[in-house]
């Protein structure tokens, strides 16, 4: 059960400044969510197997190939700001 002293505790570390009002009502809804988390301790799991994803993914790799690759002139001509053989871009801090 959070508490009200909990709840504060949180709320410090966080840098939350908290009115009675929401602190009432933030534990409120964090002992609703710890209470639905004990009823699903009730649950059968016994056969269910721990999954990491509901659905079986895998990674799809494609082949690496050598292509044709734009020439850099053409990768460039479109380029609105151009020093040399490069783009210029705007300074960014």
């Amino acid at each position: 059960m959070i508490t009200k002293k909990d709840l504060e505790h949180v709320a410090l570390l966080s840098r939350l400044e908290l009115t009675g009002s929401e602190k009432a009502m933030f534990a409120r809804q964090l002992n609703d969510i710890l209470n639905y988390f004990q009823s699903l301790d009730c649950l059968d799991t016994e056969n269910v197997q721990p999954t990491t994803h509901v659905l079986p993914l895998q990674n799809v790799f494609r082949e690496d190939w050598v292509g044709q690759h734009t020439s850099r002139q053409d990768a460039l001509a479109n380029c609105p700001d151009r020093q040399g053989d490069y783009f210029r871009v705007p300074k960014i801090v």
